[in-house]
Formats: structure tokens, sequence, C-alpha cells
């Protein structure tokens, strides 16, 4: 399944509006599009989640009901051992 990077930027760096919508509304996140994991920055300003999905659209799809609040960037990953394996191949 592909995985994300996910970077929130909390608009002016708050945070509160964010926590506030997910404790009232959840993650507002449509079907197919799964949450690993998150990290965020000790300043709050900045959430770090990775999610998994093999439809983009959905990622769109549950961006546009935090876009404003939440200013995102979208960045395809894969893990340490994917990566290790596709130098690997390459070195051969």
């Amino acid at each position: 399944m592909p995985l994300y990077m996910i970077v929130e930027h909390f608009r002016n760096g708050h945070a509160a509006p964010v926590y506030r919508r997910f404790k009232e509304s959840g993650r507002l996140a449509p079907a197919g599009r799964t949450y690993v994991s998150s990290w965020v920055a000790e300043n709050l300003a900045t959430c770090y989640q990775l999610m998994e999905t093999s439809d983009r659209a959905l990622l769109d799809e549950w961006m546009r009901n935090w876009k404003d609040l939440v200013e995102f960037e979208v960045r395809p990953v894969i893990t340490s051992r994917e990566a290790a394996q596709r130098v690997a191949s390459l070195e051969t």
C-alpha cells in the first residue's frame, strides 16, 4: 500500500482550532485512507502524519475538510527497508 508523509502547517501556528475540531468531529477521513501514526513539533505548529492509501485522491478529499485550518504538504515515501532493497538492486 503506498505511504504518504503529510506535513500539516497549522494556520498562524495555532494548534487549538485543529485539536478542537478533531475532538468534536474526529479525523474526518474517507474510507480507504488509513492513518498510521503522527508526530507534532514541540512548538505545536506542525504535525507530521504517516498515512497509506491506494487512492491518492482520498488524501485530497480528507485535506478539503481541514484546509481552513491547515496548509498541507504531501510526500510519497517508502520504508527504510524498501529503500535499502532498491539501493541494493542498483548496485548489482
